[in-house]
């Protein structure tokens, strides 16, 4: 084997935008994710959780909640006040309708995929029809005041739950009457879900970085009356959990750590496998470092800018392993800053440095690198 040096590098100074919502697919196979950036990535379970689908963010659009919906269709909605739905063959947002009641806090489909129920700024909640192309607007449910943070719609799809802050109250959707009932403990009302159908187990998220796991259990052996019972605390994350699901076989959280975890059912797993192991998704899937060999320069990807470094150098040997001593040191050579407001998607510098290119999801931009001496020049081609 060749000698070669090994650069440390550590001015790639990335913050990991976190994790806002999540979303499983109805069939189980599918995971979405929305970070704070307004990103969206798709996971896919099948295939060992495969980070197939990136669609990159939007300084205007801001993601509070996703929904799969009429089979494969994904929905999202934030505080822009629009319900979006994604190409997910385009990696782009395909089209978007006003909600028409201020920013979105909360949405969820009905158990068919047929209908989406918003919950709003303003107090009210919306019914939207889910038909070929888009969607459009039903009808609007009762209104009260203080914005809607949470929904759940019964599994027979006949009432939905709205949570505020300091109430929740719940919609008959067959005779148009509702009623509101107060928090246990005021202004604190975790998000209500109606349990579906034959499961016994749920995941709570806490502002202390823990996840709970509750299962319902008998209360006595043999026993008809059964309660739901904190069975298995988990400590995964150092800050706010803001997103958790429930898929057949694994508790899924996310937080404002940026990492996602996956921690599977031993119950639900039929045997040990590597469907068993417990996953922490940290670092980002896609590439945000490309290298210039030749010229010996590294470009930097973030949301909304590239960072173009030369390498430091060194005139020492030694031994394997040894860290050699610089005689100079890496240099920031320019930042080139994406014009707009959609998300640098990917980027990349030629192996022999003198071309830099970047894309968007609607644009691509190239550039001629010329370095003379120790500056450098930028030209767009």
């Amino acid at each position: 084997m060749g000698e070669f040096e090994v650069h440390r590098v550590r001015f790639f100074g990335l913050v990991p935008a976190g994790v806002r919502c999540l979303a499983c697919h109805p069939r189980g196979t599918r995971l979405a994710l929305a970070r704070t950036d307004g990103a969206v990535e798709v996971y896919n379970f099948a295939a060992n959780y495969f980070q197939e689908k990136v669609i990159p963010g939007h300084e205007a659009r801001s993601v509070e909640s996703l929904c799969w919906a009429a089979g494969d269709r994904l929905f999202g909605a934030g505080l822009g006040g629009d319900i979006t739905e994604y190409d997910l063959s385009g990696l782009s947002a395909a089209r978007g309708l006003d909600g028409g009641g201020g920013p979105i806090w909360s949405m969820v489909a009905n158990s068919t995929g047929t209908q989406l129920a918003i919950g709003c700024e303003d107090g009210s909640v919306k019914i939207f029809q889910v038909v070929p192309g888009g969607i459009q607007f039903e009808r609007n449910l009762d209104r009260r005041k203080g914005r809607v943070l949470c929904l759940s719609w019964h599994p027979s799809d006949t009432h939905i739950v709205a949570g505020s802050i300091d109430f929740f109250r719940v919609i008959d959707l067959l005779h148009s009457a509702s009623w509101q009932c107060p928090a246990v403990v005021p202004s604190l009302l975790p998000q209500p879900r109606f349990p579906p159908q034959k499961e016994d187990s749920m995941i709570v998220g806490t502002s202390t970085g823990a996840t709970y796991h509750l299962q319902l259990l008998p209360v006595r052996l043999g026993g008809l009356e059964k309660r739901w019972v904190r069975t298995k605390p988990f400590q995964f994350h150092s800050h706010d959990v803001r997103a958790v699901a429930h898929s057949p076989t694994a508790l899924i959280s996310g937080g404002l750590d940026a990492q996602l975890v996956i921690r599977p059912l031993m119950e639900k797993v039929q045997k040990k496998s590597y469907d068993a192991a417990l996953r922490k998704f940290t670092f980002p899937h896609r590439r945000l470092v490309s290298c210039a060999r030749k010229a010996r320069l590294l470009l930097f990807q973030f949301s909304q800018y590239l960072e173009l470094w030369r390498l430091g150098s060194t005139e020492e040997t030694g031994k394997d392993g040894e860290v050699l001593p610089l005689c100079r040191m890496p240099e920031h050579l320019v930042q080139l800053k994406s014009k707009g407001p959609e998300h640098i998607y990917c980027s990349c510098v030629s192996p022999c440095g003198t071309w830099l290119g970047y894309s968007t999801a609607s644009r691509f931009q190239l550039y001629r690198v010329r370095c003379d001496g120790d500056g450098v020049s930028l030209r767009k081609v």
